[in-house]
């Protein structure tokens, strides 16, 4: 058992789930679509390549430690339609991102080789990297190592990617919990599927330090 760990920073991030027509949100952290669509682009894989391609990457088990929540921004975005070369039509739209966040996102494996090979692919992608969206890059480094440890409890126990926090959510991919369609099959624009699964959520509390206990 290995567990591959992510850091997932930048000024931006949009993890969008449902978004439809002019709303795009994002949710609190990154979605395991999202994350596994980076590792495609890394690995040269197309949107409309065959599925099967995705599958090794979809079926790693996915949880997210939440270092630094960041805060919701909105913003506009017009989008204009073209016909003959003018514009036919033009549609103000909302767009949701996070700033500042910073998440520790990680995959577990019965075969640390192909974790390496996902780390290999990281390090020297196919196609830039974006955490959710094609103007949010990721700040470096992105890949932190792999641990020895289950996923949670690599979660659990990985150095903090920030100071001063009091507490920290874990949200982890699980048996049973809260139902989210969230497993990529097609990411391609013309046909995307998208499977469920179940997550569970718990808080990680700093041991707060007593100046007397060493007296």
């Amino acid at each position: 058992m290995a567990t591959l760990l992510l850091r997932l920073a930048a000024p931006l991030q949009a993890w969008g789930s449902g978004s439809k027509f002019n709303i795009r949100n994002t949710e609190r952290e990154p979605t395991k679509s999202g994350v596994v669509g980076m590792i495609a682009a890394a690995m040269g894989i197309q949107r409309n390549d065959d599925q099967k391609l995705l599958e090794p990457i979809c079926s790693l088990k996915f949880g997210v430690r939440v270092d630094r929540e960041g805060t919701l921004l909105k913003d506009f975005h017009m989008v204009h339609e073209y016909k003959n070369g003018k514009v036919k039509d033009s549609h103000l739209t909302e767009r949701y991102y996070l700033s500042d966040a910073v998440f520790l996102a990680a995959f577990e494996s019965d075969s640390r080789e192909y974790l390496e090979s996902i780390v290999k692919a990281l390090n020297n992608p196919v196609y830039p990297l974006f955490l959710g969206r094609r103007s949010c890059p990721p700040t470096l480094p992105v890949v932190i190592g792999i641990s020895d440890e289950p996923l949670i409890e690599s979660l659990r126990t990985a150095e903090p990617l920030t100071k001063n926090y009091k507490s920290r959510r874990i949200v982890y991919e699980a048996d049973s919990g809260t139902v989210v369609q969230d497993v990529p099959v097609s990411f391609s624009q013309l046909h995307r599927i998208h499977e469920y699964r179940f997550k569970k959520e718990e808080m990680l509390t700093a041991e707060e330090h007593d100046p007397m206990a060493e007296l």
